[in-house]
């Protein structure tokens, strides 16, 4: 009844040009406001929503217009606060965390979701952490990143699953933009990874012939793919291998712009060719040379050394691509970017961890078309 009431409203309220003695109104400041064209708006009534069709004026000398119509109606536009929205949306937000929780809490008991066969080829799984802005009371006796300091922010854990397509003629893979599901949330790295694995199993992972789950190289993740992704292969994505290898041209020719281009060029080419052995190689010899004489900045090239090594087999890129895998996370870096650090890491926000698992659990219902505010 309710939207049969409204398409009637929406028929009736559906007005015709004016006609030519009626074309010029008086504006507010005393000016003449000429008619200039029909124009629609969706407005909220009682039977629901409808669509209001009528003539619009402009006054020239004021730059301003008009729609007698909407006086005549009653139409008025509502001002509704940001942080009115805010609390509505954590309000909707709250039951969606909760029913990821309730999940968390099956997981644990080994209770996942009942998944029919398919036919998956591949299936990727990418994790990654990015810090977001809290509240005080939420990083008490938490160190910041300067000595002494509280700490500012939390990691966000977020991940997503996906399926690719098929490869291009170059051999290289593509993904199903459609295919796409996310995950996140502020939180121990074991919780996420309760929150991680059952997303994967809802989407078929159980089916898929080949796994890859592809992060930044972290421990955390590392522990996370072991434990709740078993022989799965392993990727660090080589742009974040990248830029450890710029970071260590930058510890050595911290003011040397283009030292650090020479030094890089043909250490990217081992990187990128996977023969990381002898990178790891090259890094021990540098943090052992006599010239060398900061003991500090010998320490830092070690665990430059020790990253590569601990990764090694996770950084056979020109094996991975005659696989047709994806070597990078730009999946989950530009999806969780616009899923969650959009919304969270915006001007001046500071977020209860509540608060932000909250929103963050509702954008993820969103974009994973499981419910949400559109």
């Amino acid at each position: 009844m309710h939207q049969a009431g409204a398409a009637a409203l929406t028929k009736l309220l559906q007005y015709e040009p004016p006609d030519a003695d009626h074309r010029l109104i008086r504006c507010p400041r005393a000016h003449s406001a000429g008619y200039k064209e029909l124009r629609s708006q969706s407005i909220l009534t009682v039977r629901g929503t409808v669509k209001l069709k009528r003539p619009y004026f402009l006054c020239s000398p004021c730059s301003k217009g008009q729609y007698p119509v909407d006086a005549e109606l009653g139409v008025a536009d509502l001002e509704v606060p940001a942080q009115a929205i805010e609390r509505a949306a954590q309000a909707i937000g709250a039951p969606n965390a909760r029913r990821d929780n309730q999940e968390i809490a099956r997981a644990k008991q080994l209770v996942l979701p009942v998944v029919s066969r398919q036919d998956i080829p591949r299936m990727y799984v990418l994790m990654d952490g990015v810090q977001g802005p809290v509240v005080g009371k939420d990083t008490e006796g938490r160190q910041g990143k300067t000595e002494g300091q509280r700490a500012r922010t939390r990691e966000c854990k977020r991940g997503c699953v996906f399926t690719p397509t098929a490869v291009d003629e170059k051999g290289w893979a593509i993904r199903d933009p459609d295919s796409t599901s996310y995950v996140g949330a502020i939180e121990t790295a074991g919780e996420f990874g309760l929150r991680i694995y059952p997303e994967a199993w809802r989407r078929g992972w159980k089916w898929a012939k080949t796994r890859v789950v592809i992060a930044d190289g972290a421990i955390w993740i590392g522990n996370l793919a072991d434990l709740h992704f078993p022989g799965t292969i392993q990727i660090v994505d080589l742009y974040h291998a990248r830029e450890h290898l710029w970071e260590t041209a930058a510890l050595l020719f911290p003011n040397d712009a283009a030292a650090k281009k020479l030094w890089v060029a043909p250490l990217k080419d081992l990187l990128d060719g996977g023969e990381i052995e002898a990178w790891v190689g090259r890094l021990r010899e540098i943090a052992s040379e006599p010239v060398l004489a900061q003991p500090a900045l010998a320490e830092e090239i070690v665990k430059q050394a020790e990253y590569f090594a601990t990764n090694a087999s996770r950084m056979r890129y020109p094996t991975f691509r005659a696989q047709g895998l994806f070597v990078g996370s730009g999946v989950v870096e530009a999806g969780c970017k616009t899923v969650i650090g959009s919304r969270l890491k915006r001007s001046a926000m500071f977020w209860t961890v509540r608060g932000a698992n909250d929103i963050i659990a509702l954008r993820c219902s969103r974009f994973n078309g499981r419910g949400g505010l559109d």
